[in-house]
């Protein structure tokens, strides 16, 4: 088996990009930007917001994810000539919001770490079928719709609490998409939002931004983060985005290259892990949007990746300014805008996890676990979410490991 399948070539890429930059991969690459640095980067810092983690961190963080996120979509597109575009897990980043708590932001570098390095391991020795034999996708997407429910309830929470502002918010995320079709969602809330914000005097002096840079961390390993961080967030890797990304590639017709994808995502973990940022991987709702059928003919819609790449690069670069913008942001909005975010996800989750009907007792209760957020010898609930969902799934829905086999 080889490790790396051929593709063109960079060289071969390069050559073919100008006459494949056009309205369709240029619009296809900045709308899958739009999306990935609008919800899902709200998404990031408000679970390292939510766990203590300072600003000088959430920069490093959102640095990382980005700028290795780009840069695994900007070669891999190059080199196969294939619309896969690199980003990072989002389901993975609002587990952090609760899977982090108590622990140190180096405690989080090495956990993140460690999930590249599993994801890597899994890539070489070409596991990926035996471990979702052992891990069932609907359980694990269960786990997610669980431990990350409370971005959903946050939306009705904080609305509660601040009715114009982020009443509005919502109001906008609803409406203006309507009125104006494909206008992003969460962009349209944000816009709203911050301008309801400032005009009710709640929103911060832009004066007091200032640029900060990303550092190296020296990672610090904790055992009962490992498993209640590196483990689900290497299941997400493989299972969602690496699958969802392979899959919609599938079915638009290209040789997927399986092997490298998921090799390059566990290298795209361990680098950026040591910029305390989880796994930079490849992309699964990028990759979607990148090789549609709105990004052109097919044998170019990888320029749209390359494009989505750059523009990923470039945003990493500035996460400093992009943090202190979110951060002038009244923290209510911040957590409406991140839940609005996470609408399509939590819906995708509950969809993977029960769809199939396959492995369902399991998955109810790495749901439920998922929301109790229970900690058991400091390990925190999304790890128990799988054990338990696997535990039950094999006393309760054996028939379902049997027609794997």
């Amino acid at each position: 088996m080889k490790l790396f399948e051929k593709g063109p070539g960079i060289g071969s890429g390069l050559r073919d990009l100008p006459r494949h930059l056009n309205g369709s991969t240029i619009a296809s690459g900045l709308i899958s930007t739009i999306f990935g640095c609008t919800g899902p980067a709200l998404v990031v810092i408000s679970a390292s917001s939510s766990v203590g983690f300072s600003t000088a961190d959430t920069v490093s963080w959102i640095f990382g994810i980005y700028v290795f996120g780009g840069l695994l979509g900007l070669i891999l597109s190059l080199y196969y000539k294939v619309p896969i575009s690199g980003a990072f897990s989002i389901p993975g980043a609002t587990l952090m919001g609760t899977a982090l708590a108590g622990y140190t932001f180096r405690q989080a570098a090495g956990a993140f770490l460690i999930a590249g390095v599993i994801v890597l391991i899994v890539g070489l020795t070409g596991l990926i079928g035996k471990v979702m034999k052992v891990l069932p996708l609907e359980i694990v997407m269960a786990m997610v719709a669980g431990c990350m429910l409370k971005f959903g309830t946050n939306i009705i929470t904080y609305t509660q609490k601040s009715v114009v502002v982020c009443g509005s918010a919502v109001l906008a995320f609803l409406l203006i998409p309507r009125i104006f079709k494909k206008f992003p969602a969460v962009l349209a809330a944000l816009i709203v939002g911050v301008a309801v914000a400032a005009a009710t005097g709640s929103f911060g002096n832009m004066s007091s931004v200032t640029y900060i840079s990303p550092r190296l961390v020296a990672p610090a390993f904790s055992g009962s983060l490992i498993l209640s961080c590196s483990i689900p967030l290497a299941a997400l890797v493989i299972g969602a985005e690496n699958a969802q990304a392979m899959g919609v590639l599938k079915a638009q017709g290209y040789n997927v290259p399986a092997n490298t994808m998921t090799i390059a995502s566990g290298i795209g973990g361990i680098v950026s892990g040591l910029f305390g940022a989880h796994n930079a991987n490849i992309a699964g709702p990028m990759t979607a949007i990148c090789s549609s059928d709105e990004a052109g003919p097919k044998e170019g819609r990888y320029a749209a990746s390359v494009v989505n790449g750059i523009t990923f690069l470039a945003f990493g670069l500035v996460a400093a300014y992009a943090i202190g913008f979110v951060n002038l942001i009244p923290v209510g909005l911040t957590y409406v805008l991140a839940g609005l975010a996470m609408i399509n996800v939590l819906i995708q989750s509950f969809r993977d996890g029960f769809k199939s009907g396959k492995y369902k007792t399991g998955a109810f209760f790495a749901l439920v676990v998922g929301v109790s957020g229970i900690s058991i010898l400091h390990i925190g609930a999304a790890f128990w979410s799988l054990v338990f969902g696997v535990i039950v799934s094999l006393i309760c829905d054996r028939k379902d490991f049997v027609k794997e086999a």
